[in-house]
């Protein structure tokens, strides 16, 4: 799933081509789109023959009653009301009034998408929201049978979207676990903590073999093998749901679950997010389909479809999958749901307008944005039989069976159900201490060199590193905001930092301890503990080149503390298994922490031996930093540590020193246009006449010089004289697609202050190739910049130019502004990215 920021500071309206004429012509010759290098191999099949595929009887009988009310609910239901059944929106582009006059059959909140549009939006407004939304969908409309809607949310690693909830370790840390009965549990406490705030549905768990660790979404698989998602699916399952035949199955203290994302996620060429998974049918299923069995006979009622292909057919849009393998040969008979505007991506379609997906199978469109217009297209195939009504009445039915499974119909508003508004339960006492268990047995010992873990508690112990003291880092991605970043100490009221629980062990046991993020001492102490590793991040944009891990300043830290003689644990935080050899061989101890959570205190406790290391790696460690695809039972399998690698106490710890030699230089950050001074990587800036753009141009028309912001020369000048049409424009060495990151709701977010206000009309345009672009009028933003006199930032985001008409897949004019006029401005940086603030909103 993905998300769009919210927080419009300025509303713009798409200039027409006709406007764009003379920006249009940048004398750049017109380049193909870029060959997607996950394209599938030529001729290779990406039909499914359900007849290899296990045949699965379904574990749940039939419900005469429930069926037969089904049967009178579709007979009653307009053919409006059935399409707005199928039709998922995003609570940042819906209201409750929505809901009533489309019929919707359901709503979400994206990762950055929350009540009041505020990120750290207190428990009680998700309730309020949760009511209105119902109440909305109960309201009376004439004849039509009233249909309760249902609020899917990403809650995998507890409830982490809403301020206090508990958080759990990623998937990444309980593979390491090894536990099945603690997934239960931990699923247990996100459904109860999901009601709480008036919620019925996660998007959880992931089931993802992950077989490239440079996928942005390592951490939410459990391994790299599919033994540990198929021991776990069910248990999680079940924990989340309640067993198929209990009284409280989907109700009371449990809440509905989605198995994900099907399939092949995690197999995709080179650890592309929404990429292609090349590879034999057997391979597919083989690999990646054995974790759905286990929670289909669990009784999952939802499965959401990945964004990925197989073999180059996008998965919204493969009926031998969808329809032929998991509706008919696994007999599965809950509801197929799409992921964010997935259904765009499939051949011939767009986010607002595909019949193909649900002729294929798919039974919800998650349209978080899009969902207004794809209602009124579906509406019309629906009516002239391209989407056939039969196919349309069978999406229904799945859905409602749901509902009707779930009590929903007789549950009443969310706040009056079972543990609705039970604000107490958020967080609670029993919660944490789940959660700081699966800290403690998700940490896994890669070295001990003389035996320096456990700590004594009563020790002088300096806490270095920036992870130390820092819950953003500590939790990860998916953690109040869709990438986990942006928050602060004061949105985790229920939470304990790693220093705060070594803090406060060390104190309980007569010690000292000092947190100093530099490493810096009075004196001298016992030892050190260091915590450090990557910064959150979700989705493809935790996408990388390869696995190396570069942090100089960690580094650095530990060595100046190897060299004064002072024994060093490090603690690493990551979201992957990494080439780390630099700072393995400059500590004494090594933990990989993964992305812990809440609970900081687990960690302290494996530190100071209140319990013994028995983590095992779930995926395999890299020996160099371009290994990026080692899986057990490989061809020459040679990782540094082997999957299910974990030391205890007990064993011998020591590590002989590493190479510290990079396999490979990590490629330049693709989402940079401009930073440092200079275009990034495989860009260039060029300025002229339109029609004759250069990159060293005479100055009479505009003229470029190196400035200063922070660092010497970090910036460039552009100033426009006024003399005639004048365009500065980034310019991408070959044309590239940005549809991934346009649906992924990025922005292209530029640094600016404005030295001279605009004489004329600015354009600010995106390209592609000839006759081929679009934008928006940016006079009135720098004019209104302008009497500030400061940094300013501007963030559009891709969808807007997509919607302007430029073809995102094959982009090769990120940024180009346009004026006749006067205009001053220094430009600090240009990229796409999520944006970090309010972005201008595009009609």
């Amino acid at each position: 799933m993905m998300i769009v920021p919210r927080g419009a500071v300025l509303a713009l309206r798409a200039v027409s081509l006709a406007a764009l004429a003379w920006p249009l012509a940048l004398g750049i010759a017109p380049l193909a789109a870029a060959t997607d290098a996950t394209t599938a191999a030529a001729g290779a099949s990406a039909e499914a023959h359900a007849e290899l595929w296990p045949q699965r009887e379904s574990k749940l009988n039939p419900d005469a009653e429930i069926e037969r009310r089904i049967d009178a609910l579709i007979a009653a239901m307009s053919i409006e009301q059935k399409v707005g059944q199928i039709i998922q929106a995003d609570i940042a582009s819906v209201t409750p009034d929505d809901v009533h006059r489309y019929h919707l059959g359901s709503v979400l909140n994206g990762g950055n998408s929350d009540p009041g549009n505020r990120y750290n939006a207190p428990a009680k407004d998700w309730l309020a929201a949760a009511d209105a939304f119902y109440a909305a969908s109960m309201k009376p409309n004439g004849k039509l049978p009233r249909i309760p809607i249902i609020w899917g949310s990403d809650a995998v690693h507890g409830h982490n979207n809403v301020v206090g909830a508990t958080l759990f370790p990623h998937n990444i840390g309980l593979g390491a676990a090894r536990n099945p009965e603690l997934v239960r549990k931990i699923g247990e406490a996100t459904a109860i903590e999901m009601r709480v705030t008036g919620l019925d549905w996660t998007f959880a768990p992931t089931l993802a073999v992950v077989r490239d660790d440079r996928w942005g979404r390592t951490y939410e698989g459990f391994g790299e093998s599919p033994e540990i998602a198929t021991s776990y699916a069910a248990p999680l399952i079940e924990g989340l749901q309640g067993k198929v035949g209990d009284a409280d199955w989907l109700r009371g203290p449990h809440i509905i679950a989605t198995a994900k994302h099907f399939l092949g996620d995690g197999g995709t060429h080179a650890g592309k997010d929404q990429g292609d998974a090349q590879m034999a049918e057997a391979s597919l299923r083989d690999l990646f389909s054995p974790p759905y069995l286990p929670a289909l006979d669990a009784g999952v009622q939802s499965v959401m479809v990945s964004f990925s292909s197989w073999n180059g057919v996008k998965m919204h849009g493969n009926r031998s999958l969808l329809t032929d393998v998991v509706k008919q040969r696994w007999n599965f008979d809950g509801f197929l749901v799409g992921d964010w505007n997935g259904h765009g991506q499939v051949e011939g379609c767009s986010a607002t307008d595909c019949a193909a997906s649900a002729v294929a199978g798919l039974d919800m469109y998650m349209a978080p944005d899009s969902w207004k217009t794809l209602w009124r297209t579906t509406l019309a195939h629906a009516k002239d039989g391209t989407l056939p009504m039969a196919r349309l009445d069978d999406a229904v039915r799945r859905i409602l069976r749901v509902k009707l499974r779930a009590g929903l119909f007789e549950a009443g508003k969310p706040s009056a159900r079972p543990y609705g508004g039970r604000l107490e339960l958020l967080g609670s006492c029993e919660h944490r201490a789940l959660a700081r268990q699966a800290v403690r047995e998700s940490l896994v010992l890669l070295k001990n060199a003389g035996s320096v873990l456990p700590l004594k508690p009563g020790a002088r112990i300096l806490v270095a590193g920036d992870g130390a003291d820092n819950l953003t880092k500590q939790t990860g991605g998916w953690t109040l905001s869709w990438q986990g970043t942006g928050t602060k100490r004061s949105d985790f009221p229920n939470a304990q930092s790693i220093w705060e629980g070594i803090d406060e062990q060390v104190r309980a046991a007569g010690g000292t301890a000092t947190l100093s993020p530099d490493g810096s001492f009075a004196s001298k102490p016992d030892v050190a503990i260091v915590v450090f590793g990557e910064e959150p991040y979700a989705e493809f944009q935790g996408d990388r080149p390869d696995v190396g891990f570069d942090d100089a300043k960690a580094l650095a830290l530990l060595r100046k503390l190897k060299a004064a003689g002072i024994p060093t644990v490090s603690v690493f935080l990551s979201g992957r298994a990494m080439w780390v050899n630099p700072f393995l061989n400059a500590s004494d101890a090594f933990v990989a922490a993964w992305l812990p959570g809440s609970e900081g205190g687990g960690v302290a406790d494996m530190l100071f031996g209140k319990a013994d290391f028995r983590g095992k790696l779930p995926y395999s460690w890299p020996k160099s930093s371009d290994q990026t695809a080692v899986n057990i039972g490989d061809a020459g399998y040679d990782p540094l540590f082997a999957y299910g690698f974990g030391l205890t106490l007990a064993d011998k710890g020591d590590l002989a020193p590493l190479p510290e030699m990079r396999a490979s230089v990590a490629a330049a950050d693709p989402g940079v246009l401009f930073a440092a001074g200079k275009p990034g990587a495989g860009r260039r800036l060029l300025i002229g006449p339109p029609g004759a753009l250069s990159t060293n141009p005479g100055p009479d028309l505009i003229e470029v010089r190196a400035a200063d912001r922070i660092a010497q020369e970090d910036s460039v000048r552009l100033r426009w004289t006024g003399a005639g049409p004048a365009v500065a424009a980034i310019v991408m060495g070959e044309a590239e697609d940005l549809s991934r990151q346009s649906n992924g709701e990025l922005a292209l977010e530029i640094e600016l202050r404005v030295d001279t206000p605009p004489t004329a009309d600015v354009s600010l345009v995106m390209g592609c190739g000839a006759q081929c672009a679009g934008g928006f009028p940016l006079a009135p933003t720098l004019t209104a910049a302008a009497k500030t006199g400061k940094w300013t930032r501007i963030a559009v985001p891709l969808s807007c130019f997509a919607r302007a008409g430029v073809d995102m897949t094959r982009v090769d004019t990120p940024l180009s502004l346009a004026t006749a006029g006067k205009l001053e401005i220094v430009m600090s940086s240009a990229k796409i990215v999520s944006p970090t603030g309010p972005v201008i909103q595009c009609k």
